[in-house]
């Protein structure tokens, strides 16, 4: 079974990004569950989102606390919330940033075996119009990311599952995924 853990805040997407993962996974034939867990009902405040994926029936309904990957919509949350909290031996932590990997490595405390992957979500997400400048929409861009960085889902399924959960917008969040696909960075 794969888990898949994402931070975000209020607002940002990482309920529906969780979501769409796992339509693309069912759409490739997987069993999934996805679900959120809300602290502070508001918006901004941190929220966490689940994805499983498996190849048998899923029967587990707890949180995730050992993901394989974790998947970081805001830079701003590593202040805020050990994101990296039970990462399995050899996970990826997929982040939304303009940091550089050597900094970040530190900051986080990824062990070696922890594989890091960054793309500039925020600017694909302003580019292709996502929200606004002061509050971008990046679930789509981080979605694209985490297909290529991960290889959990491909990228065709990835953006029908796209085209079908997004309420406006589609094509711009579709070629926000396939651009981050593109742009994403494995280090």
């Amino acid at each position: 079974m794969i888990e898949v853990r994402f931070h975000g805040r209020g607002g940002q997407g990482a309920v529906i990004a969780s979501n769409i993962l796992a339509e693309a996974a069912f759409i490739e034939g997987k069993e999934v569950s996805a679900f959120p867990f809300f602290g502070v009902e508001r918006r901004g405040a941190p929220v966490t989102a689940y994805t499983r994926i498996a190849d048998t029936k899923i029967r587990i309904k707890s949180g995730i606390y050992e993901p394989d990957f974790v998947v970081v919509l805001d830079p701003s949350l590593l202040d805020a919330v050990n994101i990296v909290e039970g990462l399995k031996s050899g996970g990826l932590v997929l982040l939304n940033t303009k940091v550089s990997p050597e900094k970040l490595r530190i900051n986080l405390k990824l062990s070696p075996d922890h594989k890091l992957a960054t793309v500039k979500a925020t600017d694909i997400a302003i580019k292709h119009k996502l929200g606004s400048k002061a509050a971008p929409i990046v679930n789509s861009a981080l979605l694209g990311a985490f297909a290529k960085a991960t290889g959990v889902v491909g990228l065709e399924s990835l953006i029908e599952a796209v085209k079908n959960n997004v309420p406006i917008k589609v094509e711009e969040n579709a070629l926000a995924a396939k651009e981050a696909y593109d742009s994403v960075v494995i280090h």
